[in-house]
C-alpha cells in the first residue's frame, strides 16, 4: 500500500510538470483549471496508505505514527512546498511525555501575510492487537489537506500567483489534548516560525485565518435524509466568509447540501468549534477560522472506520468545494 502512495504521488508531480509550460496569449488562469488534479483514486490511495497496518492506527509517538509522517512529508515536497529551514518535521512532547511531531509545508506567496490550512493525522493506533484504521478520523482531512497543497501549486506551475503564503500542516496529537495546534500556535507566538522563502518571522498579526478539516469522507450523518452529498462549515458569521463558501458551491457546479452549524444546535456547535477541535488554540487568540468537516458517525473510533466505508465520489466534491473557498478567501 505504501508504494501505491508514492507512485501515485511520483506521476501525479510528472503530469504536473508537463502541464507547467507557457500558455497561449489571452489565457485566462482560472482555478477550474486545477480541478482535474483532484481524484477519486488519488484520494482513496492517500487514505489507503495512511489506514493501512504500516502505520499501526497513526498513535502519537509509536513507529507507524513515523511512517505517517514521512509519506506526509514526501506528499508535500511532491506538490512543490518548502519545509522550514530546518526541515519538514516540528518535534514536541505531548503533556504525557510521547514524541510527536507536525509536519509544515509553505506555499510562498509574494508577501508576509498567511493563511494556515491544517488536518491532524494521528488516531488511536492499535489496542489489543486490533488496529482502529481512522479512515474518516482523520485520513481523510489529510488526504484532502496534501490534494489541496497538489491543485494549488497546480495553478501556480500554470502561473498563478497569491499575495498570502498559505501554510499546510498536518498536525500530531489531536487525540492528546490538541497539543499539536497549540504547539503550532506556541511556534508562531513564539517568533519560532519562520518563512524559508523571505526569512520573515511569522508571528500572529501575520495570519489572516485558519482553516482546519476535521473528517470530511463519512457520508452516514447527512443534514438530511436524502442528501448524502454535504458539508459543514463552522466558523463566526462575521469573518467567516461563509458567502464564499455559499458561491463557490454554486458557481462551481458542485452543489453540495451545506450546514453552517452542528445539525442546527447551538451547544454542539460551540462544543466543536471552539473546544475540541485544532481551530481552538487560534480562535483562543483572535485569530479568524474555519473548520469544514461531515461529522460525528456511527463509526468513529472502530474498525469499521476503514477506507472502503468512504464514499470517494462526495469526498472529491467536498475537496472541490474547500478549495474554491480557499481560492475567494486568499
Amino acid at each position: 500500500m505504501k508504494g501505491n502512495f508514492f507512485h501515485t504521488g511520483l506521476l501525479l508531480l510528472i503530469l504536473s510538470a508537463l502541464t507547467a509550460q507557457a500558455q497561449p496569449a489571452g489565457y485566462v488562469i482560472s482555478a477550474r483549471n486545477a480541478e482535474s488534479v483532484v481524484t477519486e483514486e488519488a484520494l482513496r490511495a492517500r487514505v489507503e496508505f495512511l489506514t493501512d497496518s504500516l502505520c499501526t492506527g497513526r498513535a502519537t509517538g509509536t513507529p507507524g505514527a513515523t511512517w505517517a509522517i514521512a509519506g506526509i512529508a514526501r506528499q508535500f515536497a511532491g506538490s512543490g512546498l518548502m519545509p522550514a529551514r530546518d526541515g519538514w518535521y516540528r518535534g514536541f512532547r505531548t503533556m504525557t511525555g510521547k514524541a510527536a511531531h507536525n509536519v509544515v509545508g509553505f506555499l510562498p506567496g509574494s508577501g508576509n501575510r498567511y493563511v494556515v490550512i491544517a488536518a491532524h493525522f494521528d488516531h488511536i493506533g492499535t489496542l489489543n492487537g486490533t488496529l482502529y484504521p481512522g479512515a474518516d478520523s482523520n485520513a481523510s482531512g489529510v488526504a484532502a489537506l496534501t490534494m489541496l497543497a497538489r491543485m494549488f501549486q497546480h495553478l501556480t506551475q500554470l502561473g498563478k500567483t497569491y499575495s498570502h503564503t498559505i501554510v499546510f500542516v498536518a498536525l500530531d496529537a489531536k487525540e492528546q489534548s490538541l497539543a499539536g495546534s497549540h504547539h503550532l500556535w506556541n511556534e508562531i507566538a513564539g517568533g519560532l516560525l519562520t518563512d524559508p522563502r523571505t526569512g520573515h518571522v511569522i508571528s500572529p498579526k501575520d495570519i489572516d485565518r485558519m482553516v482546519n478539516i476535521d473528517q470530511i469522507g463519512g457520508t452516514e450523518a447527512p443534514l438530511r435524509p436524502s442528501r448524502r452529498d454535504y458539508l459543514m462549515m463552522l466558523c463566526e458569521p462575521e469573518n467567516g466568509r461563509r458567502d464564499a463558501l455559499m458561491i463557490a458551491n454554486m458557481n462551481s457546479e458542485i452543489g453540495l447540501d451545506l450546514g453552517f452549524d452542528y445539525y442546527g444546535s447551538k451547544d454542539f456547535t460551540r462544543v466543536f468549534y471552539r473546544t475540541i477541535s485544532d481551530q481552538k488554540p487560534f480562535l483562543d487568540h483572535g485569530i479568524p477560522s474555519v473548520m469544514f468537516t461531515s461529522g460525528i458517525t456511527l463509526k468513529n473510533n472502530k474498525v469499521e472506520d476503514n477506507a472502503d466505508s468512504l464514499d470517494y465520489g462526495i469526498f472529491r466534491r467536498r475537496v472541490l468545494a474547500i478549495f474554491h473557498y480557499l481560492v475567494r478567501v486568499i
